[in-house]
């Protein structure tokens, strides 16, 4: 079996390349792995195409080569533009279309920074690869495992939990064990220039820039009723894709006769009508959910034959973790059953699976029923339901 990379002793390790995005991250990131002796590289990637007003690639790429020079180690540079919108931005058009709330930086981790990225990196001679995300690796005798962050406000396992199982034992993530005023403090230390560099916020390709306004170019809009839960029209929407479960802002309603001087939100999309129900709570029952169905799950701590299965879920970053009981169909879906009703489960969003601080895998939600049918025998816990040993 293939060695696993160690910090003590890193004459062992091979060559680390580290994606270098130009913020303090990913920078303190590649001085953790030098001070640690580990022979070290960067590759700044391109993953988008356009150069507007919103685009900082430019910027961002100035900031990777000035830190790799301070560091003294090399900078490739890559494009996978293409690859993107093939791989994730048509995905990301289709959920939207058909009425879903995608989460592309999920797909971009799976497909991009870790699918055709990674890939690059070892043609490049990578042995290990590294980035500045918020997670922890676990790599053990038999298997490596993909664990929650030690700072839980920055902790971004829920985006990594579609990476494919078989890049794990070649993935550091190097500033997982700290939080971000650490980071910070050791980028100013260092003397690299990004130490107060703010972090990027928005979805990875958008940054900035008002959404509605860009999922106009490529979505057309497509009228129809925004409704109360018995039916009454209260104004009309510019088309479902521009709307989430939960949303309370862009519905411009504003006061209704008859209605309470509260907020409205979005309790849900009727894609048969093209009609959007709204509500005036937002713990409303229509907004709350017990139970959901998951499609395409992708585990990162294989099942073990259970069918039933007690651990935690998060239906959406920065959520705390939900006790729910799992039931895994034969045809690879998963029926969850909350302990406590949740807000707003989206489908086309992601449901994240984990055991404490250990990330199970997850997979997409496509439906919310009254309530799943799962089945009576006892739920397993994770321990003795899941397998971490070789094969």
């Amino acid at each position: 079996m293939h060695e696993k990379p160690s910090d003590l002793d890193p004459a062992r390790a091979g060559t680390v390349i580290v994606g270098m995005s130009g913020g303090v991250d990913s920078a303190v990131a590649a001085l953790r792995l030098l001070e640690r002796g580990y022979a070290v590289q960067g590759l700044f990637m391109s993953n988008w195409d356009e150069d507007d007003a919103y685009c900082t690639a430019a910027a961002d790429y100035q900031d990777a080569r000035r830190v790799c020079e301070i560091l003294r180690i090399a900078l490739h540079r890559a494009n996978f533009a293409a690859d993107y919108r093939h791989r994730v931005f048509s995905h990301f058009l289709r959920v939207y279309a058909a009425g879903g709330t995608p989460n592309p930086d999920v797909l971009c981790n799976r497909e991009i920074k870790f699918g055709v990225c990674l890939e690059h990196m070892r043609r490049l001679g990578a042995a290990w690869v590294a980035t500045g995300h918020y997670a922890r690796i676990e790599h053990g005798a038999f298997a490596s495992r993909l664990l929650k962050a030690a700072d839980p406000a920055k902790d971004q396992s829920y985006f990594l939990h579609a990476v494919d199982a078989s890049a794990l034992p070649r993935m550091l993530f190097p500033i997982g064990d700290l939080e971000k005023t650490e980071v910070r403090r050791r980028a100013h230390a260092a003397g690299l220039p990004v130490h107060d560099k703010p972090d990027s916020t928005g979805i990875c390709f958008i940054g900035e820039r008002p959404f509605a306004e860009f999922l106009g170019r490529y979505i057309a809009p497509s009228p129809g009723p925004i409704e109360t839960e018995d039916g009454r029209v209260l104004g009309e929407h510019r088309g479902l894709p521009f709307y989430t479960l939960g949303q309370r802002a862009g519905l411009r309603l504003g006061g209704r006769a008859g209605a309470r001087a509260a907020p409205w939100y979005v309790a849900a999309k009727d894609t048969a009508r093209n009609a959007l129900t709204v509500v005036q709570s937002q713990d409303h029952p229509l907004l709350l959910c017990d139970a959901f169905e998951v499609i395409e799950v992708n585990w990162l701590v294989p099942p073990a034959g259970a069918t039933s299965l007690a651990c935690a879920v998060k239906t959406r970053h920065r959520q705390a973790d939900l006790p729910c009981r799992l039931h895994l169909r034969a045809d690879g879906r998963v029926d969850v059953s909350l302990l406590t009703a949740a807000r707003a489960v989206t489908p086309g969003q992601y449901a994240v699976f984990y055991d404490g601080d250990v990330c199970l895998g997850g997979g997409t939600i496509v439906s919310r029923p009254a309530r799943a049918q799962i089945p009576a025998e006892p739920a397993i816990a994770y321990n003795s339901a899941f397998s971490t040993e070789e094969s």
